[in-house]
């Protein structure tokens, strides 16, 4: 009886502890489920949160994706390959100050002012610019000259600058023209690479009129000739010269070489492409229609710019219909080629 009896309380003590054992495994297991869930909340919660944006992460943001392109119903505001098309009203001025600001954008503006061109344009192009041209970013004016000494002594504001470079007269206007591709291109080798982020060339015949800011800033930037932005094809003076490396049977835009930009190191590409398409020619003794202007487009043609400007960013005012243009951001200076142009 005894052994029986004892037995009987060994198989309930081991019934018991195995119970007990469950229970516990299914308290533990409770309690990671539990926890995990609470810690999978949390973090749905969090990412949700404004503050877990750091700024190591805004850096990577993409301002243009602010840009409103339903803005313009009328006019074209995005590429066949998505590129934007900047027009007055697609974008916040003060987003894209405050992006290029927070990242420290540079700017270097190259202008040529040769010959009778210097005392005809330069200081009112240069005056302007201080009005308008990307106003609170650090900006650097290159002027290319033969003439250092007749430079105007401009004020410019903080943060801004101007510097002189002195460069050789060429007999003809168009071997200037040209040949301003190899000077750019050797400028930002030797020194505006290692200073800016940025680099926008411009013709000197021009008046800066209004805002013309950060919105057009971008890796590749080319411009809409105010001529043909509303024309066919067909109507483009491309190069039709095939002899020519600026022979071009179609194209999809005509850009005007009056301003072109982008990052350094593509404002270098292009440059270099150029001036050896130009160089080609030579050789072969061919001249492109438009000069610098042919093989630019033909360079826009294969290399697709990621930013359009639109005409308000340069516009001709003896076009009678200004119906699309809803500022004069910069405008064409009167053009007196028979008394400023060498042949």
């Amino acid at each position: 009886m005894k052994g029986q009896f004892f037995k009987v309380m060994s198989g309930h003590i081991l019934r018991a502890r195995n119970v007990w054992i469950f229970c516990c495994l299914v308290l533990l297991v409770l309690g990671v489920i539990s926890l995990n869930s609470r810690y999978l909340t949390d973090t749905i919660m969090r990412t949700d949160l404004p503050v877990a944006v750091t700024e190591s992460s805004r850096q990577y943001v993409n301002v243009d994706d602010t840009l409103n392109f339903e803005a313009r119903p009328a006019v074209q505001t995005r590429t066949s390959w998505r590129a934007p098309i900047i027009w007055e009203g697609m974008f916040d001025p003060k987003v894209f100050d405050q992006k290029h600001i927070q990242e420290n954008s540079t700017v270097a503006l190259t202008v040529f002012a040769v010959g009778r061109y210097l005392d005809a344009y330069l200081k009112t192009f240069l005056m302007s610019a201080e009005q308008h041209f990307m106003l609170g970013l650090p900006v650097t004016y290159y002027v290319f000259t033969d003439l250092p000494d007749k430079v105007p002594n401009i004020t410019v504001a903080p943060q801004r600058s101007l510097k002189v470079m002195q460069i050789s007269k060429h007999n003809r206007w168009q071997d200037i023209s040209m040949m301003r591709m190899k000077t750019i291109s050797e400028a930002i080798e030797l020194e505006l690479r290692h200073l800016f982020r940025y680099v926008f060339c411009f013709d000197v015949d021009q008046e800066f009129k209004g805002r013309f800011g950060s919105e057009a800033l971008g890796d590749s930037v080319a411009l809409l000739h105010a001529h043909y932005y509303k024309a066919k094809e067909p109507a483009f003076t491309y190069d039709r010269n095939v002899k020519s490396k600026a022979f071009m049977k179609t194209g999809d835009y005509y850009y005007h070489a009056a301003i072109f930009g982008g990052t350094w190191e593509n404002v270098k590409h292009l440059a270099d492409a150029c001036y050896l398409n130009i160089m080609e020619d030579k050789l072969n003794d061919v001249e492109a229609l438009w000069h610098d202007e042919s093989h630019l487009n033909k360079y826009f043609w294969i290399h697709k710019p990621s930013k359009l400007l639109s005409p308000e960013y340069c516009w001709d005012e003896s076009i009678d219909d200004k119906s699309d243009i809803h500022i004069f951001r910069l405008v064409w200076a009167p053009k007196h080629y028979d008394t400023l142009r060498t042949s």
